[in-house]
């Protein structure tokens, strides 16, 4: 099947510093509803894409080297002291229940040369290797050649600690509706091992994922939004009840960037850590933001997934 390699043209490795990063599109990305017009774009695109609706950015062996090199603990640190998205709301709340293992920073170089974060959660899979997080973050949308590098995945992030080591990220896969018309805001990663040779959910455990579940119930949501005075540093989390609207589902929240791509966990127990990942953070209602909106994984998701879970 066709895909997107790392042999596609991209910007030279010249990273900004300091003030100058951005830290993810989830910071300024507001939902609407979709018009007629973008709809028809949308079904037409889908036609064209249809014999395969995922595309795939792999990352080189000597490209997942130089990501582990470049994310130093130091570097880590860096990139939260850069960016300050106001006050963290009163819905986000600190996480302060049994560590969750499973969730984590997702580091990476973005597409115009900013060190930046996402949030990103380890799922079980057949590879024991699948993270999944939100398209943006790998990926500028309607936009095939503007994708990120240098993608590093360090689960249990807490504090400028990496409990559990970092994973370089191997593969990423996107809706290619996503790629084309920026539609379908979910991705699945395929991570390398750790430094000691085992796989990311032998270490950590993985977040079982349901595709198709009817949107409702109570959602936890997580991420490392770079709201003061956490700055990414501490994992935020939001509980509400999901409801349809725009063709997706949302919940009361107040995170902002760096929570893009952090897990809706529902059925969640706080004593355990575990839930079921039924979505992740896309989008926005608002700068000032009261809502989160996630996608409703469907068959698009699952193949997505699968992609992803593949050695």
């Amino acid at each position: 099947m066709p895909e997107t390699t790392a042999s596609v043209p991209r910007r030279p490795r010249a990273r900004a510093t300091g003030r100058a990063v951005a830290v993810t599109a989830l910071a300024l990305a507001v939902t609407i509803p979709a018009t007629a017009a973008t709809a028809t774009t949308a079904t037409a695109q889908t036609r064209t894409t249809a014999a395969d609706p995922v595309s795939v950015l792999k990352f080189t062996a000597d490209e997942r080297k130089d990501a582990l090199a470049y994310w130093t603990p130091a570097r880590m640190k860096a990139v939260g002291k850069s960016v300050d998205l106001g006050p963290t709301g009163p819905k986000a709340k600190p996480w302060r229940g049994t560590a969750l293992k499973t969730v984590g920073r997702l580091f990476f170089v973005n597409a115009s040369g900013a060190d930046t974060w996402c949030t990103a959660t380890a799922v079980k899979s057949a590879n024991r290797s699948a993270v999944m997080t939100a398209a943006h973050c790998v990926r500028r949308g309607s936009s095939p050649y503007n994708t990120n590098f240098s993608m590093v995945f360090v689960p249990g992030y807490s504090k400028g600690k990496a409990p559990h080591g970092a994973f370089a990220v191997r593969r990423a896969a996107t809706p290619r509706t996503w790629q084309v018309d920026s539609v379908n805001d979910m991705s699945a990663l395929t991570v390398d091992a750790g430094k000691d040779g085992r796989k990311l959910t032998d270490v950590v455990g993985g977040q079982p994922i349901a595709f198709n579940r009817p949107v409702g119930g109570t959602i936890s949501s997580f991420g490392y939004s770079a709201t003061r005075p956490q700055l990414g540093e501490e994992l935020l989390r939001c509980v509400g009840t999901a409801k349809k609207e725009h063709g997706t589902q949302v919940i009361p929240c107040d995170m902002s960037g760096g929570s893009s791509g952090g897990p809706w966990l529902a059925d969640f127990d706080a004593s355990t850590g575990k839930g079921v990942l039924v979505s992740v953070n896309s989008s926005l209602d608002n700068l000032t933001p009261t809502k989160m909106y996630g996608e409703v994984l469907g068959a698009t998701a699952k193949k997505v997934y699968d992609r992803a879970q593949q050695n």
